[in-house]
């Protein structure tokens, strides 16, 4: 188990918790990241996955599949290392054709040695793409997981396949949290697409009401590429996100993310957009519980952007140095930056 003296860590801590310096805490990362298209190299002509963009490569399938294998278990390897000495225990993805491609990641030569598995369910998504959650066998037990299914519709009537949300409940250490995994409808089509998100949020709220009706005071953790902003409706008319620890009442949801987005902060690009779709929401009880031993709380939340994430030049300075452009590859890593959070706590 690692655990790890923290002085700088209880200084800072000190404003909002009653600890004195030089005690003993232990650290943990839980992350997202949206892993832009990984798709594997054969073809399944029950999905649409010819139009992947690693499938539209004329030539060099293989060898581009193996790079961008490569290049996302460098940056989830990396994620939240410099606080928790570890790669994170929880990691939500999303942009995955299937459990093939989240076997490959985890075998790869930056995760193989640090103990994945992965949970995944096939989603009914017209581009074939899913949601999943890897996580670290030895810090977090999977006592429980579903898929739900969004179900919306054209004005037309006609039946948008999208992607699942993924609930994940289980032990990290010893303590029951609930993780949900999100990829909401994408902004295509601009304002006619905000009731597809509104419907997802609504998705999201009945997950976590099915969650608290059999554990009221549950600690829920819900990630992912919602593709809005954390100030669109979908989060402050439907979740009711707050944004200030100060304001949070019982089974209120806290989004950090919100005042990162008033700073400016990013993790995508979206026709000329900066936007922070790639958030962790979580609930109150990371925030305002009161047990001093034994008991996950926030800590801080983040995006991942190290300089060699981010495009240097061109149009696109500033953006994510992406894998795929105008049906090449790139060479890069994700149109996303992963966010990630880190619980602690303190351990006699």
């Amino acid at each position: 188990m690692n655990r790890m003296i923290l002085v700088l860590l209880t200084t800072i801590l000190f404003e909002n918790f009653t600890f004195a310096q030089e005690k003993q805490f232990q650290i943990r990362t839980i992350a997202f990241y949206n892993l832009e298209n990984l798709f594997d190299t054969i073809n399944n002509t029950s999905k649409n996955d010819e139009a992947s963009p690693i499938m539209e490569l004329r030539t060099n399938k293989s060898a581009v599949y193996k790079d961008k294998i490569d290049k996302l278990g460098k940056v989830l390897s990396q994620i939240g290392v410099e606080k928790a000495s570890n790669s994170p225990v929880i990691i939500g993805v999303v942009e995955i054709e299937n459990d093939t491609v989240l076997s490959d990641l985890i075998k790869g030569d930056f995760l193989k040695d640090k103990g994945y598995r992965f949970i995944h369910y096939e989603s009914p998504d017209e581009r074939g793409i899913d949601v999943g959650l890897l996580y670290q066998e030895k810090y977090f037990k999977p006592i429980h997981h579903k898929s739900y299914e969004l179900k919306i519709f054209s004005k037309q009537g006609k039946r948008i396949f999208t992607r699942d949300q993924l609930l994940v409940s289980g032990y990290l250490d010893n303590e029951l949290i609930h993780v949900i995994v999100n990829h909401w409808p994408s902004k295509r089509g601009g304002s006619k697409s905000i009731p597809y998100r509104k419907k997802a949020a609504l998705l999201n709220l009945r997950i976590i009401v099915d969650v608290r009706r059999e554990e009221p005071l549950a600690k829920i953790i819900t990630m992912g590429d919602f593709n809005d902003d954390p100030i669109e409706p979908s989060f402050k008319e439907i979740l009711k996100t707050k944004s200030e620890k100060e304001e949070l009442q019982k089974n209120d949801l806290y989004n950090p993310y919100e005042s990162m987005y008033a700073r400016g902060l990013n993790t995508a690009g979206y026709r000329d957009n900066i936007n922070l779709f790639d958030q962790i929401i979580v609930s109150s009880q990371f925030v305002t519980i009161t047990s001093q031993y034994a008991s996950y709380k926030l800590y801080q939340a983040n995006i991942f952007n190290p300089k060699f994430l981010i495009n240097n030049y061109g149009r696109f300075k500033g953006y994510p140095k992406r894998s795929f452009s105008y049906g090449k590859y790139t060479g890069g890593y994700s149109d996303h930056f992963p966010s990630y959070i880190y619980l602690i706590r303190e351990v006699k």
